[in-house]
């Protein structure tokens, strides 16, 4: 599996037409007969974008998928329509949706405000810093699976976790119990020690 970034710019004549995203991709090794995974890194307004992880909602790449698409058509393409059609009755963004619903004026101002804060061009190069210094942390940490919050080929963001947990120190639970069996014996050897003690001090006694 390959993984990259990719600068998109707002579609013009919409609110987010002065917004720059990075986005995350990942290509499976089956690609292009199975679809990449894509996410926004820093944040957008959008009925069909998980405003926390930046999944998208997207059914060319969750469903429809064809190994006749391109990546070009993405970010030329499918991205592009879904910023300017979006489907508040499928959301991720439930606040957004239900915002475009009743007041679509308000939504494009909010979408706007979003781009202000979030999606500048320095947002969009600093987008993932503090992402990349977590991943230093845990790839030190033994037994930690990680998420990428994206959407995949299946519609959702989710990875099987490892049923084998850690603790703090990164040790398993099965070098716990090996742990605590050693601690076992230690102490059975030292009552071991006391008996022989107690029959000293008996013979003394006699």
């Amino acid at each position: 599996m390959s993984e990259f970034t990719v600068k998109f710019h707002g579609p013009a004549e919409t609110p987010f037409a002065k917004g720059v995203w990075k986005i995350h991709v990942e290509l499976p090794e089956a690609f292009p007969y199975k679809s990449p995974s894509i996410g926004f890194m820093n944040k957008i307004f959008h009925p069909n974008i998980d405003e926390l992880s930046g999944s998208v909602c997207l059914d060319v790449i969750n469903q429809t998928w064809s190994p006749m698409f391109e990546l070009i058509n993405i970010f030329e393409i499918f991205l592009p329509q879904l910023l300017r059609y979006p489907n508040p009755a499928d959301p991720l963004n439930g606040e957004a949706a239900a915002l475009l619903m009743r007041d679509p004026k308000a939504y494009a101002k909010k979408v706007e405000s979003y781009v202000e804060q979030y999606a500048t061009p320095e947002d969009a190069n600093q987008a993932g810093d503090d992402d990349d210094e977590d991943d230093d942390d845990e790839m030190d940490t033994p037994l930690r699976k990680r998420t990428n919050g994206h959407v995949n080929g299946n519609g959702n963001g989710h990875t099987n976790g490892d049923s084998k947990k850690a603790n703090g120190n990164g040790t398993s639970g099965e070098d716990l119990d090996a742990e605590e069996d050693e601690d076992e014996d230690d102490t059975m050897s030292d009552m071991g020690e006391l008996s022989d003690e107690d029959d000293i001090m008996g013979k003394m006694d006699d």
